[in-house]
């Protein structure tokens, strides 16, 4: 395991716009106000959501769209550069009207109503490919 300490000095909590894709909001907030590398929560509704899942023998993403109301039950995710742009890792647990859930990394997701709190790291954290999983991943310096 890698690992390295990150101070965090600040914090914001934002209402993502209706309409908006959920996790565009989420990196717009980080360019605003300026951060490089931080761990967001979120929770909220969206109106479709693309949630995509890795093959990890195939070292690629299979996408399932989802065109219908669902709530955001659990959002979690980081903040960080990947290829000099701001990147928000998101996951998600999303539910329908019975209680049925879905999970994955989203993807993109039409925002009905979303709340955001990120946690920003004083450290810059930039991903790099992951040569044993594919993935692109922080780089501890």
């Amino acid at each position: 395991m890698e690992y390295r300490e990150v101070d965090s000095s600040r914090e914001y909590v934002a209402r993502l716009e209706t309409g908006r894709d959920w996790r565009s909001e989420i990196e717009a907030l980080a360019s605003e106000a300026e951060v490089e590398a931080g761990w967001f929560n979120a929770m909220g509704a969206v109106r479709d959501a693309e949630i995509w899942f890795y093959e990890q023998d195939d070292q690629a993403y299979d996408s399932v769209t989802f065109d219908e109301p669902l709530e955001v039950a659990a959002c979690v995710g980081n903040v960080s550069r990947l290829e000099g742009d701001v990147f928000a890792h998101t996951h998600a647990v999303l539910s329908r009207p019975d209680g049925e859930t879905l999970a994955g990394h989203l993807d993109a997701a039409t925002v009905f109503a979303g709340e955001v709190h990120l946690r920003a790291f004083d450290e810059p954290l930039v991903r790099t490919p992951h040569e044993p999983t594919g993935l692109d991943l922080w780089l501890n310096e």
